[in-house]
């Protein structure tokens, strides 16, 4: 490893252009994921190595733009600017090329060398779109590679070229966009009164462009750089010339144009393609939402249907091993084989059996927004998410939550208004996240079998409806904003990527295994000790006399006080209702879904997933809401809201399922 030469290659990209692919391929399993130091973007970072030259790849976030109007664009640029890549490999969509160079544009004057390349040729192709890709490598003065990630093809010649270029064995001399004419000379004066001042790693031409663009984080930086006469010439010259700004871009949009005018054709122009014609329909309100919520039906029944017969069959291995290892321990003390049967394989091997419902669940979740699906959903639920003062931008963050709550309220950072970005992560939580579901797939798979999907769907359903007439009455009565527009992109339709699949699905099983085997592992067996101590019965321990003070809470809603700690133990982490459970209910060598059906009725089955697909979400989601909302009155203010319509919400499905004799 020493002998190898290392570099560092950043990927820059639009969303939704395959950079994803790419890197999966390059880096495979050598991959890691984290968050950017002080940021909430995630960074995806891995090692190729190939010819005795190991390349450190990082996977930037997708942007449009380099300017800092979001945290994305903050976090590419900055590390462009400060780590000085070896190489920046742009990749772009050929079936959009002309829009994709519009991120070089910006890429060329920040220094390190760019590679572009050219992905889903073949769609291109399809749509009547050709590129002479030498022509336009000659144009740009930068290497060129055609690519179809999805078929591997392009990735050895790309990375060839990599190596070509850190070694200085081709020539590099791109050709760099300008302002338009007509503010030309006023970029050269800011250029001349800049110019002495601006230190590594910054480049003038690029401080400049972005002074003119009107950027907030360099027009600070210039200030703090320049003396003050200096600034004040700078400030007076950019409000004569409002209109800099848009000297940049048509600059920009000329330079592209000069780029591709001899290099990209459309053979078959007007051609309506089948994106388009499947969009007609995915995008209208009166067939899109139907659809979205059939498909969301589809993914239920989907994993019930695969996941169900195989999370029996790991219930069945838990409970064979837990008669298997119960002579193995027949020497030690009582309170071992307890702690060992009842609240290791009794709790936390009950929520292990959960791993094939996620496998799947996860799978196909990844599948809907691999192929582009999800970015049809978000624009679809636009409408509806007015209706809540919200647009669809919030749908994305609120989507995410389906995964998990803790990313999806991070993930509200996107939405621009205070108050908009404040309803959004008020609402965020009554979407249920995996572990949520992975409890009601278990309980209703438990309970009623083959209508399973239909109660599952029924019990999301009245989470979604939970969340709009909270939001209504939040955006009507407590936080007034007005609703701004939604602008976003919506990619071409494409073949899922297995690799890009199985990686994503990967990285999502290992974080809950990590958390069953960590966070869940150790609650159980604290809960063990605290239901077997000091007494020998449950009703005696610390948790039964507990449980017992707290039980009148549970009359209006059909739980028993072990139901009731069942939900106050989901809390810590939502999988430890199953794990509580599964010790309360003494569920050990007989498996929790076995037990269940005989110890409570279905109204209060029915109860207690309502409750807990509405109840307040886990401790981490809470520390990160607090910490978005910057506030202790609005932080109470959704606690309060989410215990009554919980609870609320419990009340009526209880006595309805009552009434109605299910």
């Amino acid at each position: 490893m020493k002998d190898k030469k290392k570099i560092l290659v950043a990927f820059a990209g639009q969303p939704n252009v395959g950079k994803s692919t790419v890197f999966n391929i390059l880096t495979g399993l050598s991959q890691h994921v984290g968050n950017w130091p002080g940021k909430t973007v995630e960074k995806k970072e891995g090692i190729h190595i190939t010819d005795n030259v190991e390349m450190r790849l990082v996977d930037l976030p997708g942007t449009y733009t380099l300017t800092a109007f979001s945290e994305e664009e903050k976090v590419a640029r900055d590390f462009i600017i400060n780590e000085q890549p070896d190489v920046i490999v742009l990749v772009a969509n050929a079936t959009s090329l002309e829009k994709n160079l519009y991120l070089l544009s910006e890429l060329l004057l920040l220094g390190p060398p760019v590679i572009v390349g050219v992905n889903m040729m073949d769609v291109a192709e399809e749509q009547g779109i050709h590129i002479e890709i030498h022509a336009l490598s000659k144009s740009l003065g930068v290497p060129v590679i055609p690519m179809i990630a999805t078929k591997n093809k392009g990735i050895k010649e790309l990375v060839s070229e990599i190596i070509s270029l850190t070694n200085s064995k081709m020539q590099y001399a791109p050709k760099t966009p300008s302002v338009s004419e007509d503010h030309k000379a006023i970029f050269n004066h800011l250029e001349e009164i800049i110019g002495s001042h601006t230190t590594t790693p910054y480049r003038i031409k690029w401080v400049v462009t972005k002074l003119m663009e009107g950027d907030p984080d360099i027009s600070k930086m210039v200030e703090e750089m320049v003396p003050s006469d200096k600034w004040d010439e700078i400030k007076k010259i950019l409000m004569k010339h409002e209109d800099s700004h848009l000297a940049v871009v048509r600059g920009k949009y000329n330079w592209i144009r000069d780029m591709t005018s001899a290099s990209i054709s459309h053979l078959r122009k007007g051609q309506i393609l089948l994106t388009d014609r499947i969009d007609q329909v995915l995008t209208r309100p009166l067939f899109g939402i139907p659809i979205l919520l059939g498909m969301l039906a589809l993914v239920f029944f989907l994993t019930y249907k695969i996941g169900s017969p195989l999370q029996e069959g790991i219930e069945g291995v838990m409970s064979s091993f837990a008669r298997w290892i119960e002579p193995a321990i027949h020497g030690a003390p009582i309170w071992v084989a307890g702690m060992l049967i009842d609240g290791v394989i009794g709790g936390a091997g009950t929520v292990l059996t959960f791993l094939p419902i996620l496998i799947i669940f996860f799978t196909l979740m990844v599948l809907l927004e691999d192929v582009g699906y999800m970015a049809r959903a978000a624009f679809v639920m636009d409408r509806f998410m007015h209706i809540i003062g919200l647009h669809g931008k919030s749908f994305l963050p609120m989507f995410l939550g389906f995964g998990c709550n803790v990313p999806a309220i991070l993930g509200a950072r996107i939405v621009e208004s205070k108050k908009a970005k404040l309803l959004t992560i008020l609402l965020t939580p009554f979407v249920p996240c995996t572990a949520r579901l992975a409890v009601l797939a278990f309980i209703s798979s438990a309970f009623f079998g083959k209508r399973a999907t239909f109660f599952s769907c029924s019990i999301v359903t009245i989470n979604i409806l939970a969340l709009g007439i909270v939001g209504i009455i939040a955006s009507r009565f407590f936080i007034k904003g007005e609703p701004t527009p939604f602008i976003m992109e919506l990619p071409l339709y494409h073949k899922p990527n297995l690799r890009t699949i199985l990686i994503s699905v990967k990285t999502k099983i290992v974080a809950f295994l990590k958390r069953a085997g960590t966070v869940i592992l150790g609650f159980s067996v604290l809960l063990w000790f605290l239901s077997n101590f000091p007494g020998k019965k449950i009703e005696e321990s610390i948790l039964g006399i507990i449980g017992h003070l707290i039980e009148p809470l549970g009359t209006p809603i059909g739980l028993d006080w072990r139901m009731i700690l069942a939900l106050i133990s989901s809390f810590i982490a939502k999988e430890n209702s199953i794990a509580t459970l599964g010790i309360l209910f003494e569920a050990g060598e007989q498996g929790l879904s076995n037990v269940l059906p005989l110890v409570i009725s279905h109204a209060s089955a029915i109860s207690f997933l309502v409750i807990s697909m509405l109840f307040i979400p886990c401790m981490a989601t809470m520390v990160v809401m607090k910490q978005e909302m910057a506030s202790w009155k609005w932080f109470l203010f959704s606690f309060i809201v989410m215990l009554l319509v919980s609870f609320i919400s419990g009340t009526i499905a209880y006595n309805l399922v009552l009434f109605l004799g299910i």
